[in-house]
């Protein structure tokens, strides 16, 4: 990390920091699947960057010993918590919340100025660093024997955010750390971002996303109808930009982070990427982007509230697998 830093702070004080309209501009080729120091290094070049504005620490360490990160901008009264990578296999959301943070932190343009004043954004960046690093769904814990996993790899992490269960006894370390951190942090919204197969909607078209709010039957109402409204926020911002999004056909178990938080009393929302193959990734990356700033931005300044509801219901099925 010292070389990382050391790097760092030379590529800072030789460069000119673009003009604050420039640097919202979007960003040429994102990485898809940054490596666990690339990850670091671009985390604290955007605190560098941003002038402190985008702030990064650890939520604590992966089974393995990683850094679970973490980064927040903004300073408004709405909270949000972005988590990514729950499972390590499904990357596409990490470098989707670098760009985010670098929009929304590095500039000074008055919308950035406006947005920062009107939320806090928190993002677990990659929750599951030991599962990205064997290219896996689960975490690292060889030893385990679990209800939601595989034997000899790991937990499913998304199947342990129940909040019956303290962080302290969560089987599964980092989904613990990720209860710690939502306690701490307290925010209004959570949105989980994975990705899942490929599939076709009932109209031929292919499924580029799907989404969905809690599910479980104790999640009160007023949470549920707030969750749909964030989901239609997400799906029009994303089929904006030319994608397809479905609903995604969850279940109800509470221990899944979209039911976990939502019966804890926020918007929660799943939003899950398809996995579309190498020469989608640059456009599926970007609809998680246009899905993050949308959510924030409608957030932070109302609009979202003026959302019918039961608009998320008319959200199509997402229809059978592509072979």
């Amino acid at each position: 990390m010292k070389r990382i830093l050391g790097v760092l702070a030379a590529l800072v004080l030789t460069t000119t920091v673009a003009a604050p309209a420039a640097q919202a501009a979007p960003a040429g080729h994102l990485d898809p699947r940054p490596s666990t120091t690339k990850l670091a290094f671009e985390l604290q070049k955007l605190h560098w960057l941003s002038h402190g504005r985008v702030q990064v620490g650890k939520i604590g360490r992966s089974n393995e010993g990683r850094p679970v990160w973490h980064a927040k901008v903004g300073t408004g009264p709405l909270r949000i918590l972005y988590v990514t990578q729950q499972h390590g296999d499904e990357p596409l959301g990490t470098p989707a919340a670098l760009e985010f943070l670098r929009q929304v932190g590095t500039g000074d343009a008055s919308w950035q100025r406006k947005l920062r004043s009107q939320v806090t954004v928190d993002i677990v960046v990659r929750a599951n660093p030991d599962g990205h690093e064997r290219d896996w769904r689960f975490n690292y814990a060889p030893d385990a024997d679990p209800e939601y996993g595989e034997k000899g790899k790991g937990y499913d992490i998304n199947r342990y955010h129940d909040p019956a269960v303290a962080p302290a006894g969560n089987p599964a370390t980092e989904a613990g750390l990720v209860q710690r951190h939502f306690a701490a942090f307290k925010p209004s919204i959570v949105v989980d971002y994975h990705m899942q197969g490929r599939y076709r909607g009932d109209d031929g078209r292919e499924i580029t996303a799907s989404a969905l709010w809690p599910t479980h039957p104790d999640v009160k109402p007023a949470d549920v109808g707030f969750a749909k409204q964030l989901t239609v926020v997400a799906q029009r911002a994303m089929d904006a930009g030319g994608g397809n999004v479905s609903q995604y056909p969850g279940g109800d178990y509470e221990g899944i982070a979209r039911n976990g938080y939502g019966l804890l009393g926020t918007g929660s929302v799943l939003i899950e990427l398809s996995d579309m193959g190498p020469e989608h990734e640059q456009a599926q990356i970007r609809s998680a982007l246009a899905a993050m700033l949308a959510i924030a931005k409608s957030a932070g300044d109302g609009s979202v509230k003026e959302i019918d509801p039961a608009a998320a219901e008319q959200i199509p099925p997402r229809g059978a697998p592509i072979d």
